[in-house]
């Protein structure tokens, strides 16, 4: 249960990483706490279940059981708790520049990149025994570039696209932030009866 108590992040996945060392453990199943008893002070009384922290910590539990991350990359003392407006790949790709740009990774590292998932990263390594990939290949691949185009050199990217590295890891974090949604259609006429 997600926001029940005080247990960072941290704590959360390490405990579950624990969980999966055992032979029996298959899954951990993380739920957003939803306050019911108003009377009792022993809990928290929140407004709405955390479910954008919940959703991270799928994303993050992922991470580990698929990806071959190791709890204290994704999540360490100085960063305790998951960044609740990016996905927790993207967040370690930020805060480990050095390790991008890629070109010609191995497998484990090609699952690193922003964008690229596990089938993604096979079928780039199959791939590349053959030819050369370049931005359309890897759009059919399946690599999201919107989100890789910051971490990885091909041929075909676009000349005024700049890496991680060039620019900051937080303009590329501004830049890949979804971006909020308007509440009003500016194209739809509003009338006012001065209620």
């Amino acid at each position: 249960i997600v926001g029940a108590t005080s247990e960072s992040d941290k704590d959360i996945l390490y405990l579950s990483s624990a969980l999966y060392g055992r032979p029996t453990m298959k899954r951990v199943y993380y739920s957003g706490y939803v306050s019911v008893n108003t009377y009792d002070t022993r809990l928290p009384a929140l407004k709405q279940p955390p479910l954008v922290r919940e959703n991270r910590l799928y994303q993050a539990d992922w991470l580990l059981r698929f990806y071959q991350f190791k709890v204290d990359e994704i999540v360490d003392d100085a960063y305790p708790d998951l960044d609740l407006e990016i996905d927790p790949k993207l967040s370690w790709a930020l805060r480990h520049p050095e390790q991008f740009p890629v070109n010609k990774a191995d497998y484990e590292m090609l699952l690193r990149v922003p964008g690229i998932g596990v089938k993604s990263a096979k079928l780039i390594v199959a791939s590349r025994r053959f030819s050369r990939l370049g931005f359309y290949e890897l759009k059919k691949i399946g690599v999201v570039m919107k989100k890789a185009q910051y971490f990885i050199t091909c041929r075909e990217l676009p000349l005024q696209m700049q890496t991680v590295n060039e620019l900051s890891p937080q303009r590329v974090r501004s830049l890949l932030l979804p971006k909020p949604k308007k509440k009003v259609d500016d194209r739809q006429l509003i009338l006012d009866f001065g209620e």
